[in-house]
């Protein structure tokens, strides 16, 4: 799974939208869109700042079963930091679950919430009767 892959199934798992997450990025709505087209390189600034947005460490949203490695130019200069990963099919699928069950119990409340609004409504509809 590639990296634009996973931050957009992490935005996907939250509900939120492209628009959302650019603005928590402070970015526009195309700059966000190329990330999650794989069409901007991440440097190693904007992948903390997505970490932190989504609440993991860098290493939880960088990790990956396929291999994944990075390169620093010889200056060390964070800035210059470039990830690289495989992935196919099977992978893809392995971590959508893995995301999904990391997040079950905010899944689960969210849906919880969503039950009981809908009592709510439920509720109001029959005194209307």
């Amino acid at each position: 799974m590639g990296m634009h892959d996973k931050i957009r199934l992490m935005r996907e798992i939250r509900q939120w939208s492209q628009e959302e997450m650019a603005s928590k990025m402070n970015m526009s709505l195309s700059g966000y869109a190329k990330i999650e087209r794989g069409e901007t390189k991440l440097h190693y600034d904007k992948l903390v700042q997505i970490a932190q947005i989504f609440n993991m460490s860098l290493s939880d949203l960088v990790n990956s079963d396929k291999g994944l490695f990075f390169y620093m130019n010889e200056n060390c200069d964070n800035n210059s930091l470039t990830y690289y990963s495989s992935a196919d099919v099977a992978t893809i699928e392995i971590e959508k679950l893995k995301l999904f069950i990391s997040h079950k119990d905010e899944l689960l409340a969210q849906k919880e919430k969503e039950i009981e609004s809908l009592k709510k409504i439920i509720a109001l509809l029959e005194t209307d009767r």
